[in-house]
């Protein structure tokens, strides 16, 4: 590990597991040990196809990345099976701080950079979102999380927003974490806001490199991949792109629903 990243080199390591979470997303188990902040991301290689970052589910002795099958790499990533290499390097990125009286919100795929966080946190409020009960990721694997389902087929029918403003109404919390679609993101630092605490959001920007040499994932002069891609309320109130705008593979500033849309290609 110590050696490719100098060279920021992948290194091929194996797939030793893959959990189905649900009919849309799947954990791979890695044969390498990574320690990382919970946040920091790895860019995953597929040899004579692409590099894509993806966040750690799982660190340390049993390693993981937890991905959706949106588009080719994903769909290719997809028909690997145990035992088959992928190329690895990292960590990046700077991730979560560690604080008490923590509130955590997860919206969809957004619980997989949380999760590590989760676990090393002491007894946080945890609300989970996902569109229906079919897209609920790791069932089970956090005990007492409020779960919210957009169709109401589990938990609370409704959105992470508004478990959020009903928990301040009654709760105090240090700080909130949050990750998942960017409106909703922008959505929780706005309430964070509006009651004086502090957020921490991981965003995602389109990254070629990884380490801040491409300037692909830039965002009102800040590098995703370097700067964050966790960011504290101090920088999310400068970064005007945030819920706004991304920039394409292109390099071409588009609406963040636009951009979420080429991302599923």
């Amino acid at each position: 590990m110590d050696n490719y990243k100098k060279t920021e080199l992948p290194e091929m390591v194996k797939i030793t597991k893959i959990v189905y979470e649900n009919p849309y997303v799947r954990t791979f188990f890695i044969g390498r040990k990574i320690d990382a902040q919970p946040g920091q991301f790895v860019m995953v290689w597929l040899p004579d196809l692409d590099e894509k970052p993806f966040s750690l589910s799982y660190a340390g002795n049993k390693t993981a990345i937890t991905v959706e099958e949106k588009g080719k790499f994903t769909s290719a990533l997809f028909k690997m099976k145990a035992g088959d290499k992928i190329g690895i390097r990292g960590p990046y990125g700077n991730g979560f701080t560690l604080k008490a009286d923590a509130c955590v919100v997860a919206g969809g795929c957004g619980v997989a950079p949380l999760a590590n966080l989760i676990e090393r946190l002491k007894n946080p409020l945890i609300i989970q979102g996902a569109r229906s009960r079919d897209r609920i990721i790791f069932k089970g694997r956090f005990k007492g999380a409020s779960i919210t389902t957009d169709d109401g087929t589990a938990g609370t029918k409704g959105f992470v927003t508004d478990v959020l403003e009903a928990q301040l109404a009654k709760n105090k919390f240090s700080i909130v974490y949050t990750c998942g679609p960017e409106a909703m993101m922008k959505r929780v630092f706005e309430i964070c806001e509006r009651h004086g605490i502090e957020c921490e959001a991981s965003l995602e920007r389109f990254m070629k490199c990884g380490f801040g040499v491409c300037g692909q994932c830039e965002a009102d002069g800040l590098r995703v991949c370097k700067d964050g891609p966790v960011f504290p309320s101090a920088h999310l109130r400068k970064i005007k792109d945030f819920g706004s705008f991304a920039r394409l593979k292109s390099g071409e500033k588009v609406a963040i629903s636009d951009y979420a849309k080429w991302r599923c290609q």
